[in-house]
């Protein structure tokens, strides 16, 4: 081989390379989804109680007996959990990390965690009469988890950069209907469902404000479930229908919350919102079963009261337990919301 045709050969090969690195530094620009960051309650719970001295954890059998290698991590549920979903949807990871689990990596960090925490809510009451993480000492965890971001990165620019361009995903009413409201008495003796409703929007409000205030730009909100329609309530008509008021509450409150969201550009410039609705494709599960593959929409697979033995294939069922669904329904309802989200927030 001469030198000549050497030196066109490196000529060459110094190109391509040049050609892929500027390929795959346009591509990195356009992911325009750092991280995601979950916060609220058990629908987003990757195991943040699984230390707390609460009877709401699930860190036993037959809890993720069907996530890889079939070991409960805290997850309500028999799989991946809504949250997980999200973050894969949006090229991050496959599972999104509790952030008080103690083996927590630091490479983990840069991605994005999950500070949410089962049966808890907007409302202080929420989190205090089950003694898990209420949503505003879930921002003071994120707010840690900030200063450990700085060190992990080292740069502060680059941690900002992080924090902005994450999406914030919030999941937080479920409890303050289905349990403050209607099986504790303190809070329908001070308000109507109408009252509590508007109450809970305004603490969303709040939520958000604090997250903003730290940097967050990026917001998808979700609405409630139909709580009248999850097991543990149905439970109490004899499983044949879903319950009426805890209904009608859950769409009073995302009605108001969807035309919240919608606003919030104009109170919170440079920011994105978006709703997500919960409510409706569950409910179409439930109306409409056989169509997704499922059979049972009443019986959670296991851990109820009917299903003290757990079912064989949770695929089956809509919901696992008492009140979470099941991974195959997240699988179900997920894909058009993830698409949503990079249409709406990316």
């Amino acid at each position: 081989m001469t030198y000549v045709m050497l030196s066109k050969m490196l000529l060459a090969l110094s190109f391509i390379s040049l050609f892929y690195v500027g390929s795959a530094q346009q591509s990195n620009g356009n992911s325009t989804v750092s991280a995601l960051f979950a916060f609220g309650d058990s629908i987003l719970d990757t195991g943040n109680n699984n230390l707390l001295l609460t009877l709401t954890k699930v860190n036993f059998f037959p809890y993720g007996r069907d996530l890889v290698g079939g070991r409960a991590t805290g997850r309500f549920g028999n799989g991946r959990v809504f949250s997980d979903m999200i973050a894969e949807g949006l090229g991050l990871k496959s599972l999104l990390p509790a952030y008080r689990d103690p083996s927590l990596s630091n490479d983990d960090l840069p991605t994005g965690v999950c500070f949410a925490s089962g049966g808890s809510g907007l409302d202080a009451i929420t989190a205090r009469i089950q003694g898990v993480i209420w949503v505003s000492d879930q921002v003071t965890d994120f707010q840690n988890y900030i200063t450990r971001l700085n060190g992990v990165v080292g740069n502060q620019e680059q941690a900002n950069t992080i924090i902005s361009n994450a999406v914030y995903l919030i999941s937080a009413a479920n409890n303050d209907i289905a349990i403050t409201y209607f099986t504790t008495m303190s809070r329908r003796l001070q308000y109507t469902v109408s009252g509590y409703t508007d109450l809970l929007v305004t603490w969303t409000r709040d939520l958000i404000k604090s997250l903003y205030d730290m940097g967050a730009r990026k917001f998808a909100v979700m609405g409630t479930l139909p709580l009248g329609c999850l097991p543990g309530a149905r439970t109490m008509l004899g499983s044949l229908i879903c319950e009426v008021f805890s209904n009608q509450a859950a769409d009073m409150f995302n009605k108001k919350l969807s035309a919240e969201v919608e606003n919030l550009g104009a109170t919170f410039p440079g920011a994105k919102f978006m709703y997500i609705d919960m409510y409706t494709p569950l409910l179409g599960l439930i109306n409409n079963p056989q169509a997704s593959g499922f059979i049972d929409v009443a019986h959670g697979c296991c851990c109820t009261p009917t299903s003290i033995i757990p079912c064989v294939d949770a695929s089956q069922y809509v919901f696992w337990d008492i009140a979470h669904p099941t991974e195959k329904s997240y699988r179900t309802i997920t894909p058009p919301i993830i698409e949503d989200i990079k249409a709406k927030l990316a």
